[in-house]
């Protein structure tokens, strides 16, 4: 079977099939189904798939996209949590010997990704000559911040995350400083991608309808600006203390992240160092001046200043 010849699915397909079935959409689940097959075909053109690419789906749902996927990628490993779905989209991609469908939640919890996906992704990616592993995936709404937030987490991260996800996510993954989107999420992402707008999708374009406008996004891995980090994990954590009490200035915000690891006199010299006076607050900061806040800060730390 082709993706030419997997049914198009269209809202009254996709209501005939679920009824059949005897299941309903779960909201819960952010069970919303892309029924545009033009906006299904962009984001598979925005993925630039090519026959050497290990693709990860999350949120496979009944397999409309992952079929297409299938046909351009080495390999595909598509993760859906409700076993209902997946035994239609098991019946959609029967004679795809390339799709990996894995019944199972993508994450383990929400600071960490189900090993059992990661471990299955490798293990394709070990399989192809000179893979590239790309994300491409309709996002459940309700995971959709930890699964890019954790993937950018590990070792060897995607170099090309192609999602839909929901427009007020992709709002605050595009922020700029002093804005009111503008945030941990922000400063993660731009610190080690480049980040591009597709398009925005209005709630009719799924079924069933969400009460939010979406976004289809690409996510590009900078290999360059992610070596700049020497401790991914100490600069996710960092990040993500600044901006814990937004409406703190950054000496405040500071401190108290840093309580028990820093003294007040080696939180000031480092803010003096950076020239940050006391009306900063960290929403103003660049990522440029993220990064270099969080190794002064780093750098202090190691040399072992005692608490106060």
């Amino acid at each position: 079977m082709s993706a030419r010849s997997t049914p198009r699915q269209t809202r009254s397909f996709l209501m005939q099939r679920l009824r059949e079935a005897g299941i309903q959409p779960n909201r819960r689940h952010g069970q919303n189904f892309l029924i545009d097959l033009n906006l299904v075909q962009l984001i598979v053109r925005a993925a630039e798939l090519e026959p050497r690419d290990v693709v990860l789906e999350v949120g496979g749902g009944t397999g409309g996209l992952t079929a297409m996927v299938a046909e351009k990628a080495a390999a595909v490993v598509s993760v859906e949590m409700d076993q209902n779905l997946a035994q239609l989209a098991s019946e959609t991609l029967h004679g795809f010997d390339n799709v990996t469908l894995l019944v199972a939640d993508a994450l383990k919890n929400k600071n960490r990704l189900n090993p059992v996906v990661l471990e299955t992704v490798e293990q394709k990616l070990a399989e192809v000559p000179e893979s590239r592993f790309k994300l491409v995936a309709n996002l459940p709404y309700n995971i959709a911040t930890p699964v890019i937030s954790n993937l950018l987490a590990i070792e060897s991260p995607p170099v090309l995350m192609t999602v839909t996800i929901q427009k007020e996510l992709a709002d605050r993954i595009l922020a700029r400083p002093s804005t009111k989107d503008y945030g941990a999420l922000s400063v993660w992402v731009q610190s080690q991608c480049r980040v591009e707008l597709v398009r925005t999708l209005p709630p009719e374009a799924f079924w069933p309808r969400p009460k939010v406008w979406s976004a289809i996004l690409r996510i590009v891995l900078d290999p360059a600006a992610r070596a700049r980090i020497p401790d991914l994990a100490y600069f996710h954590g960092f990040v993500r203390s600044m901006f814990f009490h937004r409406r703190k200035y950054l000496r405040s915000v500071v401190r108290s992240a840093y309580k028990g690891r820093l003294d007040t006199a080696a939180v000031d010299e480092a803010l003096a160092e950076m020239k940050l006076g006391p009306e900063s607050r960290a929403e103003q900061l660049d990522v440029e001046t993220m990064l270099r806040l969080c190794e002064t800060l780093r750098a202090k730390e190691q040399l072992g200043s005692t608490p106060s």
